[in-house]
Parts: structure tokens; C-alpha cells; sequence
């Protein structure tokens, strides 16, 4: 009896496993066709601005549109474009403000999100209100105060105008509040036994547990901060102090619009973040599913 149970279970386990491997199976192939579908539309308005770049000016604007130019493909419009504009300096710019902005945001962030997580003081669910009801508002309403307020610092044609209103990030502060939740206080308490002060705890021991978020926070504000055209526009006049998005817009042509060039600019403004993009994917990724980034 025991023999035939024994074997009618193990046969059961049998049949089952098999369906369980056929339906993750199915899962993996339908999530693949929908990223790949995903991915072609992504995809789609890049090649074809890689594409127009390519291609003569004439023929880029020349109707009907056109996959393949007739005469080749060319790189007049990239040169056109690197020749008309300082192209390394507003590139530093781009990276030097982006920087400075992700490592300031990174500390007034950390330390905000660990206060808010770990210190019981009064007026603090009041203040996680607020960070939480500042997520929802749109940046350009601030534009007009936070321009007036460069002003009367004389901060204007600066670098630090453009830093300075871009350091303070309440999505960040509640994301990293959340995760600080998730770390055990028990490590915390026992090294403070030990006569760890607040602050070495967070330092070493907060933080090294914290670095996929740490990076994925890092790398999502540089972007941001290296995108960010409307601001930098606003508070800087002096060419030597614009940004790279903003410099490839001055550029100007006296025959209408460009459409290779515009298309040229685009991409030399992207191509930086594509390349770190292509360098710390792993950690962007991996921030984003252990601490639900991409829910914010």
C-alpha cells in the first residue's frame, strides 16, 4: 500500500512539474514578444532620427519621406553642428552641473530620508506630508520664484543658478526613506551598544547596505539634472555657461529649419547618456526592482 502511494505521488509530482515548467515557459516567451514589441516602438523614433541625421539636408527635407537616401549616407549635418557651436564646453558645463547636482542630492536625500526613517521628532509625519504632496508639483510652477530668488542672490549667469534650485528631490527623499524602513534596526541598535554615535552608524553601516539604491538614485538624477533644458535656459544668458541641451538649441541656420542638424543635435545630446546607460544598466535595473523606483 505504502509502494502504490508512494508511487501515484511520485508520478503526481511528475505530471505536475512539467505543466509548471510549460507555464513559466509561456510566461517568458509572451514577456519576450511584449518587450521585444516594446522595444521596437522605443526603438522606432531613435533610428529614425539616426537615420535623418545621416542623411544630405535636401534629401532630409525632401517629400515623399524616404527610409534610404538616394546619394548615401553623409556626416555634414554632425559636422555643420560641431562646427557651428562650442560643442566641449557646453559639454563640460553638462557634466560638471549634472555632477555636482547628483552628489548634493545624494547627501541632503540620504540624510533626509534617514532622519525621517529612523528619528521620532515632532512634526515628522506632518513633514513626510509635505515631501509627499511636493512630489505632485509640476516644476515649472516654480520657475518664476526660484528665477527671482537667484536674482536676489545675484546668482544669475551661474553656475550655481543652475545647481541650486535642482538639488532638492522629494521623490528621492521618500524613496529612500522606504528602503532605510526595510533595513533591520537591529544592526543599528548593536552597534550603538557598541558606542557607535547616529551619525557612524549611518555612515557605516546604513549606507554599504544601501548601495543599489544609492546608484540607481545617483544615476536617475544625473539624467534628469543632464536633460533638464528649461531651467538652465532661464538662468544663464552667457554662452561659455550653457549646457549642452541648451547650447545645441542656439544653434541657428539663416535657410529655415534644419531638419538633419536638428536631428544631429538631438543625438549628440543623448549619446552621453546612452553610454551610461550602457555602463551602469546593472545597477539601474537592479535598483529599480529591489526598491520599487519605478513605482515613483
Amino acid at each position: 500500500m505504502a509502494t502504490a502511494v508512494l508511487d501515484r505521488s511520485s508520478s503526481g509530482v511528475a505530471e505536475e512539474r512539467p505543466q509548471n515548467r510549460r507555464k513559466m515557459s509561456g510566461a517568458k516567451v509572451i514577456g519576450t514578444i511584449v518587450a521585444s514589441i516594446l522595444a521596437v516602438i522605443w526603438l522606432f523614433p531613435f533610428a529614425w532620427a539616426a537615420v535623418t541625421a545621416l542623411k544630405p539636408e535636401i534629401e532630409a527635407a525632401a517629400t515623399p519621406i524616404t527610409w534610404l537616401p538616394a546619394s548615401g549616407f553623409t556626416l555634414e549635418a554632425f559636422a555643420q553642428v560641431l562646427n557651428a557651436g562650442n560643442l566641449p564646453t557646453w559639454t563640460w558645463n553638462s557634466l560638471f552641473t549634472s555632477a555636482v547636482i547628483t552628489a548634493v542630492t545624494l547627501v541632503i536625500s540620504a540624510l533626509c530620508g534617514y532622519a525621517l526613517s529612523r528619528i521620532d521628532f515632532r512634526g515628522r509625519k506632518l513633514l513626510m506630508g509635505v515631501i509627499v504632496a511636493s512630489i505632485i508639483i509640476p516644476p515649472p510652477v516654480l520657475i518664476i520664484p526660484l528665477f527671482y530668488q537667484m536674482l536676489a542672490l545675484n546668482l544669475i549667469d551661474t553656475y550655481w543658478a543652475i545647481i541650486l534650485p535642482q538639488v532638492l528631490h522629494p521623490a528621492m527623499v521618500y524613496v529612500l526613506k522606504k528602503f532605510f524602513d526595510q533595513i533591520p534596526k537591529e544592526l543599528e541598535e548593536a552597534a550603538v551598544m557598541d558606542g557607535a554615535s547616529r551619525m557612524r552608524v549611518f555612515l557605516q553601516i546604513v549606507l554599504p547596505l544601501s548601495k543599489p539604491i544609492m546608484s540607481a538614485v545617483a544615476i536617475f538624477v544625473f539624467i534628469g539634472a543632464w536633460n533638464n533644458f528649461l531651467w538652465p535656459f532661464i538662468a544663464t544668458n552667457e554662452t561659455s555657461l550653457l549646457t549642452l541641451p541648451v547650447g545645441l538649441q542656439t544653434i541657428e541656420s539663416a535657410f529655415g529649419i534644419q531638419y538633419a542638424q536638428n536631428m544631429a543635435s538631438a543625438l549628440l545630446a543623448a549619446l552621453p547618456l546612452i553610454v551610461v546607460f550602457l555602463f551602469f544598466q546593472r545597477q539601474i535595473i537592479r535598483g529599480i526592482s529591489t526598491t520599487g523606483l519605478a513605482g515613483t
